[in-house]
C-alpha cells in the first residue's frame, strides 16, 4: 500500500502540514501509523480526499511565469475507455484534467493515488511519474 508522510500530503494538496494534521484530527482524513509511529496517510485516502476539497480561492496574479508550467500532484481519477484516458490530478490548489491514450495510462501505471505531475506547455498537458 502506497501512503504518504503528512508533509508529503500537504505539498500535494498546497497547503501547510499544519492544515493536513488540523483534518487528520478533525477526522476529515485518515491516517495509519507507520512502523516508525509517524502518521501517513493512504494513497487512495488521499486521492479521495483531494477530490472532495472545493475550489479553492482565486490566487492573485502572477508576476513571472515559466514557458513550461510543471505541476506536482495526485492522481484522483482515471476514466479508460478503448482508446483513450481521461486522468485527473489535484495539484495543489490546481485540478488539471489530461487526455492521453490508455496504453500511455497502463504503462504509467496510473490510478488514483499515484503521485504525478502535470506538464503544461501551451495548450497540451504531459503526464509525468517523479524521480
Amino acid at each position: 500500500m502506497t501512503t504518504y508522510r503528512i508533509g508529503e500530503a500537504a505539498e500535494l494538496l498546497g497547503v501547510s502540514a499544519d492544515t493536513v494534521r488540523r483534518w487528520a484530527d478533525a477526522g476529515r482524513l485518515a491516517t495509519v501509523r507507520s512502523g516508525q509511529g509517524q502518521r501517513e496517510i493512504a494513497a487512495a485516502e488521499l486521492a479521495r480526499f483531494a477530490a472532495s476539497l472545493p475550489d479553492p480561492p482565486v490566487r492573485p496574479p502572477t508576476v513571472r511565469e515559466s514557458a513550461r508550467n510543471r505541476f506536482p500532484g495526485i492522481v484522483t481519477r482515471v476514466l479508460r475507455d478503448g482508446v483513450m484516458a481521461q486522468v485527473e490530478i489535484q495539484a495543489g490548489p490546481h485540478r488539471v484534467v489530461s487526455l492521453l491514450s490508455r496504453e500511455a495510462a497502463d504503462e504509467l501505471g496510473l490510478e488514483p493515488g499515484v503521485r504525478a505531475i502535470a506538464s503544461i506547455k501551451a495548450t497540451n498537458v504531459v503526464v509525468e511519474l517523479p524521480g
